[in-house]
């Protein structure tokens, strides 16, 4: 039967279906090979922020801080070089970060919210994405951190801090609620720039006023019973 411009409308022949197939298969099976790569690395990854968390924990046992962010620190150097593996390994694949960046984006995530807390407590501040992009050996034009997976991992940072707050006034620190709740306020009051749509990132997000609201808590127990340093401060300022 012949179409409008009378050229046949005949079906493949069973050759040419049997080559186009025979290239699926090709490629089917090379892109399962590199994502078993990547899985590799992402499972190493994994099991680096494993080791980084428990360093980090160790900063509610009231334990030195220098000691517990040399621990953590430790681990950064060893996420940079798989990152820089994980990269090698993309680089055969040009413009495929999207199609494979699923098999390691929780691991980024977690590492995202070990760096930025190790951060924070170094400095009170939070760690930029540009930041954190070097800390983790990122940046490259095919291969950086995505911003959602920067997002996200902010969230789960912000998840550690009314623990935090509270380990610390039971080891005397009554000034720790007033710093992380001004850090928690201000970070809250950035992700309200921003239009979130209705997932992981929003959800994570609607999280933090939970964390926020832990520590405003732990801050207004402490003002009430005159513990604050800054109160205790004004309160002889006026007696004297």
């Amino acid at each position: 039967m012949a179409g409008p411009e009378g050229e046949s409308m005949a079906s493949p022949s069973p050759l040419s279906m049997e080559k186009q197939f025979e290239g699926f298969r090709a490629n089917l099976e090379e892109s399962s090979s590199l994502r078993e790569r990547i899985r590799v690395v992402a499972a190493e990854m994994e099991s680096v922020t494993r080791i980084m968390h428990s360093n980090l924990l160790l900063v509610h046992q009231s334990l030195p801080i220098s000691e517990v962010l040399e621990k953590a620190a430790g681990q950064i150097e060893k996420l940079k070089g798989l990152y820089g593996r994980l990269a090698e390994i993309l680089h055969e694949c040009p413009g495929q970060y999207y199609r494979y960046h699923g098999d390691w984006r929780s691991e980024t995530q977690t590492a995202v919210s070990l760096v930025a807390f190790l951060h924070w407590l170094e400095t009170g501040n939070l760690l930029a994405h540009e930041d954190a992009e070097k800390k983790l050996g990122l940046g490259d034009s095919e291969f950086g951190l995505d911003i959602e997976d920067y997002l996200i991992g902010i969230c789960f940072m912000s998840n550690e801090l009314p623990r935090y707050v509270v380990n610390q006034v039971t080891a005397g620190d009554y000034d720790s609620p007033r710093k992380v709740l001004k850090f928690l306020t201000d970070l809250h009051a950035a992700f309200r720039m921003l239009n979130l749509r209705n997932d992981f990132l929003r959800k994570k997000f609607d999280g933090m006023k939970y964390d926020l609201r832990r520590v405003e808590e732990v801050f207004y127990d402490v003002k009430i019973r005159g513990l604050s340093p800054v109160d205790a401060a004004q309160e002889q300022t006026q007696q004297t």
